[in-house]
């Protein structure tokens, strides 16, 4: 009989640097990338937790920061006036990419193909699964010629070796498909309404999502579009920045621009994601105005939502909508929304947003659309 010994598990010390950096990527996304905002909460921070020690103080993190290369300082008004405000780097970019990724979905090894099975048979696939009997009408460029040969070997022997079309054996393939997302970002000013940062969240999924698609699905394409009194795409460098403006939610602008970019696509299954707290509450008319109404739901404007979702179904693009606002009549707006699109919504707190829309980005690519 084995016995196994338990002990108490002790993680290794982590040096001061790598310890207040986690911390100061946190605080760089809460703060939009505002770097000397998120360095007087991290001296808060140390004020009320004593981070620092007498051998590593907050001063002497910033001076690494720029020696490593993850800060630099702008020039005031001119190089004769000397150093003035202290901005990230491409390089702290990256960290931040990195960090959300590893926070929302654990490690990562890149892929090496980029593509998911669908769990259909076909000859798209640059993975095989297996190998059967050669059938007439299969491509030749399917056969497994190393396990033909060695079955025309066993068959046969060497001395008097040949080859029927009985020792043949093709590659038994799966179909791949490839996937085209659009994650769309409500930036309304109700995203940080009551005390409550819903867009921190927000830029972390879609942070982790787009660095997911490019080490593991490398074919597949995401898009970011954010959307407010108007909608407008915005690449992957800039959500770390991307701030919640003085805006209502036009929702139908959004899905407009997401479905035109999906349309531009050519790959065989799209699909959109949005996160929003759920209620549409403007629209841009014909003449360049905007009709706004922050009060209730607006049936003028659920009713152009409700449109944009039917059009989108019949365009077999699913809409997958995260709703973290609690509020019964938004979740009863979401859920007519779904139903109009056919599509899925998850009613969902903030702390669980991440895990919701990477299991769901996963599911979704197997879907043979």
């Amino acid at each position: 009989m084995q016995l196994q010994r338990f002990t108490e598990f002790n993680p290794p010390p982590q040096n001061p640097f790598d310890k207040f950096f986690d911390i100061f990527k946190e605080l760089l996304l809460h703060t939009s990338g505002e770097v000397e905002e998120a360095l007087d909460w991290l001296r808060e921070l140390d004020k009320e937790y004593n981070l620092s020690t007498d051998d590593y103080t907050v001063e002497d993190f910033i001076n690494e920061l720029l020696e490593k290369g993850y800060l630099r300082e702008t020039l005031d008004n001119g190089p004769e006036n000397g150093p003035g405000d202290l901005e990230v780097t491409a390089k702290t970019t990256r960290a931040l990419k990195d960090f959300t990724l590893h926070q929302l979905f654990g490690k990562l090894k890149k892929g090496t193909t980029g593509h998911h099975k669908t769990g259909k048979m076909g000859g798209a696939s640059e993975d095989f699964e297996g190998t059967r009997p050669f059938q007439f009408g299969d491509g030749v460029h399917n056969l497994d010629l190393m396990a033909s040969i060695r079955n025309a070997q066993i068959r046969s022997g060497i001395e008097q070796f040949s080859l029927t079309d009985q020792d043949l054996v093709v590659r038994e393939d799966y179909q791949t498909a490839q996937m085209a997302t659009v994650l769309m970002i409500d930036i309304s000013h109700s995203m940080i309404l009551y005390g409550e940062d819903r867009i921190t969240p927000a830029k972390k999924v879609a942070m982790a999502l787009a660095e997911l698609i490019a080490r593991k699905y490398p074919k597949d394409t995401i898009d970011i579009v954010v959307f407010g009194d108007d909608a407008w795409p915005i690449s992957i460098g800039e959500l770390p920045f991307l701030k919640v403006g003085p805006y209502h939610t036009n929702t139908v602008a959004g899905l407009e621009l997401a479905l035109d970019l999906l349309r531009r696509k050519r790959h065989p299954n799209k699909q959109i994601f949005m996160i929003t707290d759920g209620k549409p509450s403007c629209i841009k008319e014909r003449d360049g105005t905007y009709y706004k109404n922050s009060f209730g739901l607006d049936e003028y404007i659920v009713g152009k939502c409700l449109q944009m979702a039917a059009q989108a179904r019949r365009l077999k693009i699913p809409i997958t909508t995260f709703m973290i606002a609690r509020d019964p009549y938004l979740q009863e707006f979401v859920r007519q929304f779904t139903d109009a699109n056919k599509g899925k919504a998850l009613f969902t707190g903030l702390k669980g947003l991440g895990n919701f829309i990477f299991e769901d980005y996963e599911k979704n690519r197997k879907r043979n659309i």
